[in-house]
Order: structure tokens, then C-alpha cells, then sequence
């Protein structure tokens, strides 16, 4: 079961308050749980207002990170830039591809649009803002660039949201956002495991980010995550490491949960979707083991799982595969 308001993964309070204990593992969440190596920060990066210098220098080897030499923003996670991007243009019509992540449709008709979800890509030409998560959230749907720089030029503006993007990077159109009418959305906490961070940017024609920047404010990221982002962006051994660990360890998750009777949909590196004759009871019983999930209102054969961080964390899921489950039916 979900918990109530906007459905959201990540919502381990209201898994504890319903089941109890403390030894949980969230996999509600698409969030790496071996984050990277926090380093030493220097005292300033909590003391002092943020310098120019070092968003700058964020900035920069975001983009260098990223493939890109189009105008960019940081902001507090890529949540923030999709609470902007309605602010972006006068309300219009929009078409989001779905089923996807939610806060897009709601935070579009929030803000007065008005609002479509449609199932194909083909859909969503002829509206004044388009919205497509590339790879999709919870499906891994993956639509080549191709075919979105097609779509940019049938609607008024194209938004891909890229936030599972990292363990693919060859897939981004990063570097195409500086063109008319491509705003592409990034996130960093998910693969660098640290949400709670929040650090996130948009890349986009030089207008609609000077106009993100200004509703941002002065200091829209904290000094600690522009210091931290700055020593992660630069480190590829890192991020090539990480890259083939989770790419082992998604076809792994998919043979145990194979063994449990469930069937892989698909996903990307950092969270697997499966097709089980009854979610909700599936839900159930990863929590009974202290594993937390994520369901959806549109379909009740879905479930969704990150995955495991550490051996300790993969011991008690593979103990699921030996028959520490019950099997919907």
C-alpha cells in the first residue's frame, strides 16, 4: 500500500508506522544506496553564503559531466526545476507521456494549465509544452534522440526529463539543449546516491534559464551540496565503477525476483519493474520482511524496486527467492 497525499516512493515513515520495527530497507525509492564517498568539506561550505565562484566552477564541470555547452541552472534537485518549468510560458495546453512520474502533470495543472496524458510519443505533438521522462519512471521506456528532436519541432516546447539518465550517459540530449525549444532536466542525488542533497539542473536555451535562475533566487543551492557536486562530477573512475556494479546487479535483482514468480518489465540500473498477479499483496509481504516498495495507483500487477545496497542488504533479498515471501496468486 501507498501512503496518502501525491503518490510518491520514498514514504519509509508511514511504512514504519503501519508494520513497525527499524531495520527497513527502502527500495521505494530509484535512488543508488551505495552513495559516493562524501569527502571532507571545509567549514565554509556551511558558514558562508555561497560564492559565485564555486557555483561557477559546479556548473562547469557539471556540464563537462553532462556533454553539454548549453546555458545550465543548479537548483535544489530536479524537483525544483519541474516546480518552474509551468512558470516558463503562459498556460497553455500540455501532454505528458505516460504512465510516468506524477509530479509533472500535477504541478502543470497546479499552475493553470491544462493538462493531457497520452501513451505515445506520437501524442504529445501539437501541444505548447511537452513533457517526456527519458528513461521513464517506474518502465524504463526509452525513446532515442532522434525521434525527441523530431517531436521538439511539433510542439512549442519539448521537456525530457533525464533524471535515471547517468548509467547511460550516451542516451542523454544533453548536448542539444541549447537549441529553441529543448529544456532537459538532470538529477544528481539518484545516482550519486545522495538526494538528500538536493541538486539538480536544468540545461535550455539562454532565456528559459535566465528565467529559471531568477525565480531560483540568489542562493538556490546549499554550499555543501555545490562542494560535494563539485569533487563527485570530477571523479570518472567513480562514476564508470558504479555504472558497471549496477548494470551487474539489475539483471541479479531480476533473477531473484524471477525465482519468486515475478516478471520483469523492465527499468533501468537503479530500479527494476515487475509484473506480479497481485501488487498490493506483494507490497504486503516485502514489508512483513522489512523491505519497503513501490506500488502504483494504475495498475495493480506492478511493483517496483531499487536496488540493494551492500551485501548485508542483498542477503536478506535474495533470503526472498527461498521462499521468505508469500506468492500472490
Amino acid at each position: 500500500m501507498t501512503g496518502p497525499g501525491r503518490d510518491h516512493g520514498g514514504n519509509l515513515d508511514w511504512a514504519k508506522a503501519r508494520y513497525g520495527g527499524d531495520d527497513w530497507i527502502d527500495l521505494s525509492t530509484g535512488i543508488n544506496r551505495v552513495p559516493y564517498p562524501v569527502p571532507d568539506l571545509p567549514a565554509e561550505a556551511f558558514t558562508a553564503l555561497p560564492a559565485r565562484a564555486a557555483m561557477d566552477r559546479l556548473l562547469e564541470v557539471a556540464r563537462r559531466a553532462y556533454g553539454s555547452e548549453a546555458p545550465i541552472v543548479a537548483l535544489a534537485g530536479a524537483q525544483a526545476a519541474i516546480q518552474m518549468v509551468p512558470m516558463l510560458r503562459a498556460p497553455g495546453l500540455a501532454r505528458v507521456l505516460a504512465p510516468t512520474y506524477n509530479e509533472h502533470a500535477a504541478t502543470l495543472r497546479a499552475s493553470g494549465w491544462r493538462v493531457e496524458e497520452v501513451p505515445t510519443l506520437a501524442g504529445l505533438a501539437g501541444a505548447d509544452l511537452a513533457v517526456v521522462v527519458n528513461p521513464n519512471n517506474p518502465d524504463g521506456r526509452h525513446h532515442g534522440g532522434e525521434a525527441l528532436l523530431a517531436l521538439r519541432d511539433r510542439v512549442g516546447m519539448l521537456v525530457v526529463d533525464e533524471s535515471f539518465a547517468d548509467p547511460e550517459p550516451g542516451a542523454s540530449l544533453a548536448g542539444e539543449a541549447g537549441t529553441a525549444g529543448l529544456i532537459v532536466l538532470r538529477s544528481f542525488g539518484k545516482f550519486y546516491g545522495l538526494a538528500g542533497l538536493r541538486l539538480g539542473f536544468a540545461l535550455g536555451p539562454a532565456a528559459e534559464m535566465a528565467r529559471m535562475r531568477d525565480l531560483a533566487g540568489p542562493w538556490p543551492v546549499s554550499g555543501p551540496a555545490i562542494a560535494v557536486g563539485t569533487v563527485a562530477f570530477q571523479d570518472a573512475a567513480w562514476a564508470a565503477a558504479t555504472r558497471a556494479r549496477l548494470a551487474a546487479e539489475a539483471v541479479a535483482l531480476d533473477e531473484i525476483c524471477r525465482k519468486i514468480g515475478w516478471q520483469p518489465l523492465g527499468g533501468t540500473s537503479l530500479f527494476r519493474l515487475y509484473d506480479t498477479p497481485d501488487a498490493g499483496l506483494a507490497q504486503e509481504a516485502l514489508a512483513e520482511a522489512r523491505i519497503w516498495s513501490r506500488i502504483f495507483p494504475y495498475s495493480r500487477r506492478w511493483i517496483r524496486l531499487g536496488l540493494p545496497g551492500g551485501a548485508l542488504e542483498w542477503q536478506r533479498v535474495a533470503a526472498l527467492q527461498d521462499g521468505q515471501i508469500a506468492h500472490p496468486t
